[in-house]
Parts: structure tokens; sequence; C-alpha cells
């Protein structure tokens, strides 16, 4: 509380005082963090092969066309196959395929995201499963027992 007798240039002294102390408190934090982190890290150079291994895989799912392929309507459609009917997609119907399927996120909170109306998201996604399918169709081999 401010005392009676204080003056106004008391009171911006006083608080002037105190936004110094905490910026100061502040960086002294941050300071502190930023030392503690780095004392963690480790540059790549710094590894040994066996560690570089470590920390990376490689994700064999779509080399080649022996992998796992599924058949609809008699078509065989491979991993391979899917990714390449999902490049023919332009750019915004291709994110709001995968925001949709892959973030499992509603037709509303992909409108939100991108900033455009719940009925655009919709026209995108059905108007994008046709072309997907007029692609598989076309391209995909005869199954074959």
């Amino acid at each position: 509380m401010i005392e009676p007798d204080r003056t106004e240039w008391q009171v911006r002294c006083a608080f002037n005082a105190f936004c110094k102390l905490v910026l100061k408190n502040e960086a002294i934090n941050i300071y502190n963090k930023r030392k503690q982190r780095q004392a963690k890290e480790m540059t790549f150079s710094d590894l040994t092969s066996q560690e570089k291994n470590q920390i990376y895989t490689l994700d064999k799912q779509y080399e080649g066309e022996d992998g796992e392929c599924f058949q609809v309507a008699g078509k065989k459609i491979t991993p391979k196959l899917l990714a390449e009917a999902m490049r023919t997609l332009p750019k915004e119907k291709r994110i709001t395929v995968l925001l949709y399927y892959l973030f499992q996120l509603s037709d509303v909170e992909i409108g939100q995201l991108l900033d455009i109306p719940r009925s655009t998201v919709q026209y995108r996604r059905t108007s994008s499963f046709k072309r997907l399918k007029r692609f598989l169709e076309e391209h995909a081999d005869d199954w074959d027992d």
C-alpha cells in the first residue's frame, strides 16, 4: 500500500527499481537454464559411431513393391501406389486429407486451423476421395491369386 506522504517521484523510483530487479532475476534464470541445457547437450561430432546409429531408424515400409498391400474390388493397392495417388492431389486438398486421417481432426478443427469454412474442408475432403478413388482404379494392378 502506498504511504500518503510519499511523492509521485518516490513511487516511480520504487516501481522502477522493482522492474529492474524482476528483469535481472529473469535474465539470471534464463542464463542458468541455458547453462544447464548446454551441459546436457552433445554435438553430433562428439558421438561415437555406435551412438550415432542409435539416434535414428530407417522406415522400410515403402521400400519396393514387396511391402504390404491390400485388395480392394479386385485391385492390388500398395503403399507406394497410395503415396503416388496422394501426390496427385493439390496441396490444399492433400493437407486437408492428412489432417483428417493422420491427425484425426474434425472438419471444424481443420477449418479453424486453416482459417477456412467447415463446408470448404468437407468439399476438399470429399472431392479428394473421389479423385483418389479414380486414380487408384486406373493405376492399380489387377489382383493375381
